[in-house]
C-alpha cells in the first residue's frame, strides 16, 4: 500500500517535493492557501485589466532570476513537460547578455553577464569596466579582490565557523573606505538581489554567492543570468501543476494551513481551512513547505517538546526583509539593456528588467490588457526602510507609503537613473498603468493620520543574518513523521531562493524515503561549485584552520613539488 505524504504549502518547495515524491510511488496531497499555484514564484494577474477578450495584464511577485550556478531547480524543470521542448520548461529559460548599473545623472555601467566570446563583448569590458571612474580610492578594487580570493581559498570549515559570524560589511572593510566602495562593493548585490543589509548579512552566505556569480561569468557557456520567456505561470508553474495532477498529485488551492496536532511524539493530523470550513487531513508523513514566519506560529508546546531543536526557529523568525515587485505598463516599449538593471544608487535598491524583448511568443497588445500595452518594466523594491523623496514619497520610508506613493516614487527613481545624458527613456505620457504586488497590504491604522498607511507584507523574504545558521533546522526533524521543506532549511544553497527551496524539498523527500524504508532512488543534491584549481589552497587552509591558525592565502606544497615550481 502506498505511503501518503501531506504537503502543507504549494510554492516552489511544496511543488518540488510533490514532484519527487509522486515519481517515487508515494501518494501525495498538497494544500496551498492561495487561489494560484506557485507561492512567491507565481505570476500575479492584474484584476479586471483585460478587455475585448484579452487576458488580464501579467504581473509578478518579483523578478525571476535563474543564475547558472543553480543545479537543483533546472534538474526539476527539465522533467516538466512543455509542448515539444526536449528539456521541458527548462527550455523556456533565455540567456540575458548584459547587466547594467544605471547611475543618477551619469552614464551607466554596462557589463557582460557571460564569458565574452565576441569582439563586441570584449569592448564592453574595456570601455565600461576599465574606463569609467566610479570614485574608488587607489587600492580599493585590489583590496576587494583580495577578499574574494580569501573566500575562494578558505576551507569550508572556516567559512561555516568564522565567516558565518562576521558581517559582510566588516569582512570587506567597507566602513573605512570610499562612498563608491561602500555603494558598489559593500552594499551592491546584497541589497539588490536578496534584500540583505551588508552590516548584518553573513559573510559566509554573501561571499559564497559572490563567488558563484563570478564563476558563472568567467566560465564559458550559458549566461550567468537567465529569465523565463513569458509570464511565470504560463511557461512554468501551470505546466508543472498540470504534470503533477496528471501523475496523481491532489493539489488543493484555497486551503490555509491552520495547525498540526502532535500526540505521543508524532504528528497525528493537520488542520486546514477552506472558506469557513475546517478540515482535518491525515497522512503517514507531513511535509511542511510554508514560509518561516508561518511555521513559527504553528509550533505548539507539544511539537517543541517532541523536538527541542525546533526552538531555533523562534530565534530566526524575524530574520526577514521585504522584497516585492511592481510592474509599469508602457504604451510603447522602450529600449533598455538586454538583461537586468541594478539601480544600486537608488534609495529603494531597485532592480528591473524589460519583459517584452524576452517574451517573443507573447503579443502583449493582442493577448493582454486593453490592447494598448506594448511594454512592461518589471521592478523589484528591495529596500523598504529608507526614505524616498519629499515630492513623491513625502519623505517617508517605503513601508509607510501608500500604494500610489510607492508607484510614483519608484517611477521617479527609475527616471533619475535612466533619463541621463540628454536622453528621455521614460516619460510620464508613455506610462499606461502600474500594479504593485498584492502581498503589500494597506491596513488602516487608528494611530496614523494616513488611513491607507502600509503596514504588512504577507510574504517577506528570509535573510541570512550573522551567526543564524546554528538556529536553522534540517529537513528532517526528531519527530519521525514530520519534515521541513522551505528556504530556511539548511542547504548547500544557503540562500532564500527558488534553488534553495527546491534543494530543501529534495532533502525532505530523501528523509521521507529513509523513514518509510522505501527502495526508491534518493534525490540528487549538488554542492556549490568549488574550483578544482584552488583545491591546494583550500586544503592548506584546512590544515591551518585545524591548527587554530588564521587564513593566509598561501599554499603548502609537498616537498617534491618545490623543485618543479622553481624551474
Amino acid at each position: 500500500m502506498k505511503k501518503k505524504v501531506v504537503i502543507l504549502g504549494g510554492g516552489v518547495a511544496g511543488m518540488s517535493a510533490a514532484h519527487e515524491l509522486i515519481e517515487r510511488g508515494f501518494e501525495v496531497e498538497v494544500y496551498e492557501m492561495k487561489s494560484i499555484a506557485g507561492g512567491k514564484a507565481r505570476s500575479v494577474p492584474v484584476p479586471n485589466s483585460g478587455a475585448g477578450g484579452r487576458r488580464d495584464l501579467p504581473g509578478e511577485h518579483g523578478f525571476r532570476f535563474f543564475p547558472r550556478f543553480y543545479k537543483h531547480l533546472p534538474d526539476t524543470m527539465k522533467r516538466i513537460p512543455f509542448g515539444s521542448n526536449a528539456d521541458g520548461v527548462y527550455n523556456n529559460l533565455i540567456d540575458t547578455t548584459r547587466i547594467e548599473y544605471p547611475r543618477i545623472g551619469k552614464a551607466p555601467i554596462v557589463i557582460v553577464d557571460k564569458f565574452p566570446t565576441t569582439l563586441a563583448a570584449w569592448k564592453v569590458i574595456f570601455n565600461d569596466v576599465f574606463h569609467i571612474d566610479l570614485g574608488f580610492k587607489p587600492g580599493e578594487k585590489e583590496y576587494f579582490a583580495e577578499r574574494i580570493w580569501q573566500i575562494m581559498t578558505s576551507c569550508e570549515d572556516r567559512r561555516l565557523d568564522e565567516y558565518e559570524k562576521l558581517p559582510w560589511w566588516n569582512f570587506v572593510g567597507a566602513a573605512t573606505r570610499s562612498p563608491a566602495y561602500q555603494m558598489y562593493l559593500g552594499k551592491g548585490l546584497t541589497r539588490c538581489l536578496n534584500a540583505a543589509k551588508a552590516t548584518t548579512a553573513s559573510t559566509k552566505t554573501i561571499g559564497d554567492v559572490y563567488v558563484q556569480l563570478l564563476l558563472d561569468v568567467v566560465t564559458p557557456g550559458v549566461s550567468s543570468d537567465r529569465i523565463l520567456n513569458g509570464p511565470t505561470n504560463d511557461v512554468w508553474i501551470n505546466p508543472w501543476l498540470d504534470y503533477l495532477r496528471k501523475r496523481g498529485v491532489q493539489y488543493n488551492l484555497g486551503c490555509k494551513f491552520e495547525s498540526l496536532e502532535c500526540k505521543g511524539g508524532v504528528i497525528t493530523k493537520a488542520v486546514v481551512s477552506s472558506g469557513k470550513k475546517k478540515l482535518g487531513v491525515q497522512g503517514d508523513y507531513y511535509l511542511i513547505a510554508v514560509p518561516l514566519e508561518v511555521i513559527a506560529r504553528k509550533l505548539t508546546k507539544e511539537i517543541l517538546a517532541a523536538d527541542v531543536t525546533l526552538t531555533g526557529i523562534e530565534q530566526i523568525r524575524h530574520n526577514v526583509q521585504w522584497m516585492n515587485g511592481i510592474q509599469f505598463y508602457l504604451k510603447n516599449d522602450v529600449p533598455l539593456i538586454h538583461g537586468h538593471e541594478l539601480y544600486v544608487e537608488t534609495p529603494w535598491a531597485l532592480t528591473s528588467i524589460s519583459q517584452a524583448p524576452f517574451w517573443k511568443n507573447f503579443n502583449l497588445p493582442k493577448d493582454f490588457g486593453d490592447g494598448t500595452v506594448h511594454g512592461i518594466i518589471s521592478v523589484d523594491i528591495s529596500e523598504w526602510e529608507v526614505a524616498g523623496s519629499k515630492k513623491y514619497a513625502r519623505g517617508k520610508i517605503a513601508k509607510d507609503c501608500t500604494h500610489e506613493e510607492i508607484s510614483k516614487e519608484t517611477w521617479h527613481q527609475l527616471k533619475e537613473c535612466l533619463n541621463t545624458g540628454g536622453q528621455t527613456v521614460l516619460s510620464d505620457d508613455n506610462l499606461h498603468s502600474w500594479y504593485l504586488d498584492p502581498d503589500i497590504v494597506n491596513k488602516k491604522s487608528k494611530s496614523s493620520k494616513d488611513p491607507d498607511q502600509i503596514e504588512i507584507d504577507r510574504e517577506p523574504l528570509l535573510v541570512n543574518l550573522v551567526n543564524s545558521w546554528q538556529y536553522r533546522p534540517d529537513a528532517h526533524t526528531r519527530i519521525p513523521n514530520l519534515f521541513l521543506a522551505a528556504d530556511y532549511v539548511r542547504t548547500f544553497t544557503d540562500l532564500a531562493t527558488m534553488e534553495g527551496a527546491n534543494e530543501a524539498a529534495r532533502r525532505a523527500v530523501n528523509s521521507v524515503i529513509d523513514a518509510s524504508g522505501s527502495s526508491a532512488e534518493m534525490c540528487k543534491l549538488w554542492k556549490l561549485h568549488e574550483p578544482d584549481l584552488l583545491a591546494l589552497w583550500r586544503n592548506s587552509d584546512q590544515k591551518r584552520y585545524d591548527q587554530g591558525l588564521p587564513w593566509n592565502g598561501k599554499v603548502d606544497l609537498p616537498a617534491g613539488c618545490l623543485g618543479f615550481f622553481k624551474r
